[in-house]
């Protein structure tokens, strides 16, 4: 059995390799298929992928720094074109503080043992607290692929999961392979999404794992969201962590509609040896892909970016896993500051945090998990609120 996986590994290598310029170039898609499924994937993806494939949805009211909204945002409708940007000039995030050798939270700090940098210059924290907001969730299911990641000791992991959330938080259904599909809206009825994991579409094990369009479309639809002042956040069950850009918008459209969403990107992988053996290919193929200049996507990259984590644990021990998740996304401390780079030119800003560190023993050195950055609001979005008839 090891040797058959061992030459089957190397045979996806070599077809990757040998396709990849080929499929590069494709106006369709922006990876390699897989081998001997050409023909069939194109066929599948003409049905379940169509160019303007998305799930139903209102049009989006999107803050350029998504992440300092503290107003509902309005309810407008019409083409996507009519979408309206709020330039804003508080940024707020969060941050998890953690003993680096033990993982514990740590949960007594004061705004004063935090220092804050934009692009290296100390910003002044003019906001802090570390009160428990309510939560927005997303569930993102990945449906594609060998390995189905979704098994009755994951689902049972998950309403568990459910079962810890507060009334006030809402989580909303999502599940995706070559396309996105939305599958339960926001709503705080815990009973309607454990109903709504029951109607997810089937695996496939021919379809492709999409994360570009997942989490676009998960960012888009995250701006629904009721807790304006909330922790918005998107959990995507998989079995894997890198994959191909599909067709649609980009890896980077992706990564920058979630960074203006304000999401905290999250992971839970069920460790199997089929999981292992299939998260290694991808890692291996889309690493190889680099070199030709393959556009991908990463679950782990885009997580550490936007301050949020991937656990991984067999799937009977996930019950405990997915709680420790939501208590670490509960325990964060709200920083907020007004930048004194007061130019709008949408351009992306990179943060830091630094804690005060304990002056007691070295293994109880403090890490901060938080975003790295975000989006400036554009000189034009300001002028648009000012002028809206221009």
């Amino acid at each position: 059995m090891k040797n058959s996986h061992v030459r089957f590994a190397s045979l996806i290598i070599i077809t990757i390799i040998a396709f990849l310029n080929i499929a590069s170039q494709s106006s369709k898609n922006g990876r390699p298929k897989p081998p001997g499924a050409a023909e069939q994937k194109a066929a599948d993806t003409k049905q379940a992928s169509p160019a303007d494939a998305s799930f139903d949805r209102p049009p989006i009211v999107r803050p350029v720094n998504a992440d300092t909204t503290s107003q509902p945002l309005p309810d407008i409708r019409g083409d996507k074109s009519d979408e309206v940007k709020l330039a804003v000039d508080l940024v707020v995030l969060d941050a998890q503080v953690m003993q680096q050798k033990t993982g514990r939270v740590v949960g007594n700090l004061k705004k004063e043992d935090f220092n804050l940098f934009e692009d290296g210059a100390k910003q002044q924290i003019t906001h802090f607290s570390q009160d428990t907001l309510p939560l927005s969730v997303i569930l993102l299911i990945d449906r594609g692929g060998c390995m189905d990641p979704f098994s009755d000791k994951v689902r049972h992991a998950t309403l568990e999961a459910l079962g810890r959330l507060r009334p006030q938080d809402e989580v909303a259904l999502m599940a995706f392979h070559n396309s996105a599909e939305l599958i339960a809206g926001f709503g705080r009825n815990r009973n309607r999404i454990a109903a709504a994991l029951d109607h997810l579409p089937p695996h496939d094990e021919e379809a492709d794992h999409c994360f570009n369009r997942a989490f676009y479309d998960a960012a888009e639809y995250m701006n629904n969201a009721a807790n304006p002042d909330g922790r918005r956040v998107i959990i995507m069950i998989t079995a894997i962590t890198s994959y191909f850009d599909c067709s649609g918008p980009t890896g980077e459209e992706a990564r920058n509609a979630v960074l203006e969403s304000g999401s905290v990107v999250c992971g839970i992988l069920p460790k199997t040896a089929g999981q292992r053996m299939e998260s290694g290919i991808m890692r291996t193929v889309t690493g190889i892909g680099g070199i030709f200049k393959a556009k991908t996507s990463n679950l782990k990259q885009l997580a550490d970016e936007t301050g949020g984590e991937v656990l991984s644990d067999k799937p009977e021990n996930l019950d405990r896993t997915f709680n420790d998740l939501i208590d670490h996304l509960r325990t964060r401390y709200s920083i907020g500051f007004v930048s004194t780079n007061n130019k709008r030119d949408g351009t992306f800003r990179k943060l830091k945090i630094e804690v005060a560190q304990p002056s007691k023993k070295s293994d109880e050195r403090l890490v901060v998990r938080t975003r790295r950055g975000y989006i400036a609001a554009k000189e034009s979005a300001r002028k648009a609120e000012k002028s809206p008839t221009q």
